[in-house]
């Protein structure tokens, strides 16, 4: 079937989309050429035209966690928020360190979704996410991962952080690195600053994020290897990227809506809806992490999607775990900072589609002929409200919940297939 979609906002510009079958054909200024006989019309007057996101950094909790999210429910919040594919870690019980659990995801991924959102896991870098041992990488590679991380368990060795960045590069795989140093404020609680100070809790210094990001970028520089950083939240760490890629280092990085739009101010109150990890830090460091992003310091956007159970959030703030959902959540956010002029519709396709792709070696629409039919329409002027009528993620602990948000996904067609 041919499909062709009208009338659509691309970039500022009305078009109309053409596509064949799951590919696309051609996109042209609206009403540049007559619709093939027998197309089928879609009128997207009043809707923005987007790509399908990528989000590279996801937690899925299955198996192990499903009382928190399961893959089938949160891929149906990544369709629901725009994303074409996402990226599992490997956090799971058992943890992604066996062949076997990989096959598992992607069969239940298969059962769930069998026309997409695509389901990416991501390895464990090392078994069981102690640190102490390579995970078998080749096995994992074979059986379907994108990527190797130890995400949420720091690599405290240097040594085998190397090990594993060479076996991984062998491989054609990106190592994605948590960066923290585990010792410098252990036990913390939030940002280490005035307001952790006003509260009387345990902070974490953003030195610890940029010193395990510097010795990342000199050893990736060493080696003549390529390195991803993780969920970057502070302006000093985004001063150590800068001087890696200024030196040609082959270094990715990577940061989430939250750290652009809430400061540690958040957690007034000891709210422990606002506790992630990292933390979120000053307004300074949301600033810097804004000209990151439009200046391609920061090469992507991801949600970091951290589902928890509403009882699990509830309990004091020592008590609650860290992480936000985000799934449902990144488009309207982040479509937020289009409206404020902070980023652009171009920004958003490269830091959501295009970088993400060409980082872990997977498909993308830029909307040239014989692209992928992967294509969202956004109504940039719906004003919604997250909860649970209107989220699809099991959880719902986000800072974000019960406010007024513009923007929102109306219909999203994967490999040419309307979802919705």
């Amino acid at each position: 079937m041919t499909l062709c979609i009208t009338n659509a906002r691309h970039l500022e510009a009305p078009v109309d989309l053409l596509v064949d079958g799951d590919r696309i054909v051609t996109m042209t200024p609206a009403g540049h050429h007559a619709a093939p006989q027998g197309s089928e019309l879609f009128d997207a007057r009043g809707l923005v035209l987007m790509p399908s996101f990528i989000d590279a950094h996801v937690h899925l909790r299955e198996p192990g966690f499903e009382y928190k999210e399961d893959i089938a429910s949160g891929l149906t919040a990544a369709a629901r928020g725009g994303f074409g594919a996402v990226m599992c870690m490997a956090n799971t019980r058992p943890v992604n360190d066996a062949a076997s659990v990989t096959r598992f995801m992607l069969e239940r991924a298969r059962l769930s979704h069998p026309h997409g959102p695509r389901l990416h896991p991501v390895a464990a870098a090392t078994v069981g996410l102690k640190g102490e041992e390579m995970a078998p990488l080749a096995e994992l590679k074979d059986a379907g991962c994108a990527a190797v991380s130890n995400d949420g368990h720091p690599l405290e060795n240097a040594e085998l952080l190397r090990r594993i960045m060479e076996y991984a590069a062998d491989l054609d795989l990106t190592l994605i690195d948590h960066c923290e140093d585990p010792r410098l404020g252990r036990g913390w609680l939030m940002n280490e600053g005035d307001m952790s100070g006003l509260l009387g809790v345990k902070g974490q210094p953003d030195v610890g994020e940029a010193v395990q990001a510097a010795r990342d970028i000199m050893l990736a520089e060493y080696l003549g290897l390529p390195v991803h950083i993780a969920h970057v939240s502070s302006k000093l760490t985004v001063d150590v990227i800068a001087w890696g890629k200024a030196r040609g280092v082959r270094v990715s990085a990577e940061t989430c809506p939250h750290y652009l739009l809430l400061d540690e101010s958040a957690l007034k109150g000891y709210n422990t809806a606002a506790k992630v990890s990292p933390p979120l830090r000053r307004p300074e460091d949301r600033e810097a992490l804004r000209r990151a992003v439009k200046e391609g310091v920061i090469d992507i956007l991801v949600t970091d999607h951290a589902p928890h159970a509403a009882h699990e959030k509830e309990g004091t703030l020592d008590e609650a775990p860290c992480g936000f959902t985000g799934l449902d959540l990144a488009v309207s956010l982040t479509w937020g900072l289009v409206r404020e002029g902070v980023l652009s519709e171009a920004d958003l396709q490269r830091l959501w589609c295009r970088a993400p792709a060409e980082i872990f070696h997977l498909p993308w629409n830029g909307f040239a002929p014989g692209d992928p039919a992967d294509f969202f329409l956004l109504d940039p002027d719906e004003v919604w409200t997250p909860g649970p009528a209107t989220m699809y993620s099991k959880s719902r602990n986000t800072p974000f919940l019960g406010q007024s948000l513009r923007g929102r996904v109306k219909h999203h067609w994967l490999g040419g297939r309307m979802l919705f």
